[in-house]
């Protein structure tokens, strides 16, 4: 049914993979390198320099075209500006959910309809729809499904967990049915060894080496406050901003003989509480709140026919799936775990899974404390 397909090239060995198993299905391949952030007029560090010089190798090695596009303005505007106001009312936001939603699956979309004349896209995300691999049964009328790939984990679908329909209908993905082993092999056996053992990017990738609190403070400002044991009301250290920090997180205090964890930020008084040890209860917790959700074909009809949507949760990519019961409120959703997590964070978003489908997630913007402050 489709021909010609735009890949997205990161310089990577899953993206280039991927050009490989899609000119070996047959497909007219165009490569497309996205840079999303200056380093001539911001701070941060900009690897693409390096990673374009390895996808331009890669894009000649198996023939295909390869062409450099800048979504830089996109990025500052939907990803970037939305990072620092959540940092600036106490958020831990997720720029990797924001990027793939505004970026690698509307601008990269976009652009490729309107200047390549594509209208299919493929990523090297370790996802899967249920339109197939290479969307042998792709159907105009019916939504996709978002599915789990093999590689459980490397399973990147929360971080397509708000991606649209429109473009996630017309998206493959090559490495479905692969192990991330695997993809490395193939890599190797093809010759492709400027990426076959490149190590995976982690991370905001423009901040590079800088520590993330030093990389903030180039856009927010430095507002003191105190941290505070939570047990015992003492004052116990002084931050430099609630944008330094997040749920969880570790507090090397000094004079202090214990340990100290963030437990929540308070924006009225830009004061952070502490409790004193990472096994501490208050920082294992089983309700959180919701903004409106994201489904990614709908809202689930167990949930709208029933009021309880039996399912599982996810706030960290890499963590087990956690068996919750989800029900409406007035204004999103209420997750009630059956087990306790810890420091699930105000900020984050909470995807949901069933039957190894991708449902959607939601923003948490309360997370319900087994404690009074």
């Amino acid at each position: 049914m489709f021909h010609k397909v735009a890949l997205g090239v990161s310089g990577g060995v899953d993206s280039a993979v991927a050009a490989l198993l899609l000119k070996r299905a047959g497909y007219q391949v165009e490569g497309v390198f996205m840079r999303n952030w200056d380093s001539n007029y911001e701070a941060g560090y900009c690897s693409d320099e390096n990673d374009f010089a390895d996808a331009t190798f890669v894009c000649r090695k198996l023939n295909i075209p390869l062409h450099r596009v800048y979504f830089i303005k996109e990025y500052w505007n939907e990803v970037f500006t939305v990072l620092l106001q959540e940092y600036q009312t106490g958020f831990t936001p997720n720029p990797d959910i924001l990027c793939n939603r505004y970026i690698k699956f509307d601008s990269f979309y976009q652009h490729c309809r309107n200047n390549l004349g594509i209208d299919v896209i493929a990523t090297g995300h370790y996802a899967n729809t249920s339109f197939g691999l290479f969307l042998e049964y792709y159907n105009e009328t019916e939504d996709v499904k978002l599915l789990q790939p093999k590689d459980k984990f490397k399973d990147q679908t929360f971080f397509l967990s708000q991606v649209k329909q429109y473009s996630l209908k017309r998206c493959m993905f090559p490495l479905a049915n692969l192990l991330k082993t695997e993809v490395r092999e193939i890599a190797k056996k093809e010759g492709l060894l400027n990426v076959a053992n490149k190590k995976d990017s982690t991370g905001i990738c423009f901040i590079g080496k800088k520590k993330f609190q030093d990389f903030i403070a180039e856009y927010i400002d430095t507002k003191k406050g105190q941290f505070i044991d939570i047990d015992t009301g003492r004052i116990v250290g002084v931050h430099e901003g609630l944008h330094k920090w997040t749920v969880g997180q570790r507090c090397c205090l000094p004079n202090c003989k214990d340990a100290y964890f963030v437990l929540k930020k308070d924006l009225a008084t830009n004061n952070i509480y502490v409790v004193a040890g990472t096994k501490h209860s208050a920082l294992w917790n089983n309700i959180c709140i919701t903004m409106p959700p994201h489904w990614i074909r709908r809202e689930p009809l167990e949930l709208t026919e029933n009021g309880v949507l039996n399912c599982y949760f996810r706030f960290q990519h890499t963590k087990p799936l956690a068996p919750c019961k989800t029900v409406k409120n007035s204004e999103g959703l209420t997750i009630i775990l059956k087990n306790n997590l810890r420091a699930i964070t105000e900020g984050q978003y909470a995807v949901l899974y069933k039957d190894g489908e991708c449902l959607g997630s939601a923003k948490m913007k309360n997370i319900c404390h087994n404690f009074v402050f």
